[in-house]
């Protein structure tokens, strides 16, 4: 892969940098989009945003460490230089950000549930880049195969999953998905805060897909804590969706139900009026 993109000798750019700084315009101009659709301030809106990104940091960062204490014990600088420690707890940074949002929007006394459905789409493509960037960097390393899709990274021996590919490419439907619910939401076919839900879904159900093809999972103990996070989300969210959907689901079930079994009826009488006329 390619961890270095260019190399001018005083300076080096990283692959993974360009990809977040990216990832990072493209979600602050879909959100500014997002909130001229509202009455929001914009002054508010970017504000809680920069806040709730510092917070998903330190939690994320925070989370990390507790998690491998071992090798960070209570040294400061280590918790602070990223590039020379790396690692960040997902979860710990995702809940860390909606906390620090939460508590920004009840300080300036903003509903919490009608903002946060215009920043999921930008989180998506801040996901989006974050994940397609660490597959060309070579962050993201998959397990051994023999898949017929295939790559060789640096310092690695044999072919393995393209895994962050992978997550990017399954990202990017939820981006898709997500963008739609958003307008069904402003239309109140859905709750205020559904967005929110469906996020922590979608990502706890793409992560459960393709955790056990990745090299450098964070482990507690002998699990994984990403995918024992995300299989506990997901149950509890799926539960809670099919509680919200459970009359439409019901009158599907029961109008499709009741097609089938005239489809059936009506084909077994002519099965019936066929075998007496051949008798006749």
């Amino acid at each position: 892969m390619l961890p270095v993109l260019l190399n001018l000798g005083f300076i080096k750019i990283y692959t993974f940098g360009v990809f977040l700084v990216l990832g990072f315009f493209w979600a602050i101009f879909l959100l500014w989009k997002n909130i001229r659709l509202t009455s929001f301030k914009e002054e508010d809106v970017f504000d809680g945003l920069f806040l709730s990104m510092f917070g998903a940091f330190f939690f994320g960062r925070l989370i990390f460490v507790f998690l491998n204490f071992k090798d960070f014990g209570f040294n400061l600088l280590k918790f602070v230089l990223v590039n020379g420690y790396p690692g960040i707890s997902l979860y710990g940074a995702i809940f860390g950000g909606l906390l620090v949002l939460y508590l920004f929007t009840n300080s300036r006394k903003l509903n919490f549930n009608d903002l946060i459905d215009y920043l999921i789409t930008p989180l998506f493509i801040a996901f989006v880049f974050g994940k397609i960037g660490s597959f060309f960097s070579g962050l993201e390393i998959g397990t051994k195969t023999n898949f017929l899709l295939k790559i060789k990274y640096v310092g690695f021996d044999g072919y393995r999953h393209l895994v962050g590919l992978y997550e990017g490419i399954m990202l990017i439907i939820g981006l898709l998905i997500a963008y739609r619910i958003l307008f069904e939401i402003r239309k109140e076919r859905y709750y205020k805060g559904f967005l929110l839900r469906f996020f922590l879904w979608f990502l706890a159900l793409t992560t459960i897909l393709f955790d056990n093809i990745k090299d450098n999972r964070l482990y507690y103990g002998d699990l994984s804590l990403d995918f024992l996070i995300s299989l506990i989300i997901l149950l509890t969210i799926s539960f809670h969706f099919v509680y919200y959907f459970r009359n439409g689901t019901l009158s599907f079930i029961k109008n499709y139900g009741q097609k089938i079994f005239k489809t059936v009826r009506v084909g077994t009488k002519k099965k019936v009026g066929g075998g007496k006329e051949k008798k006749s």
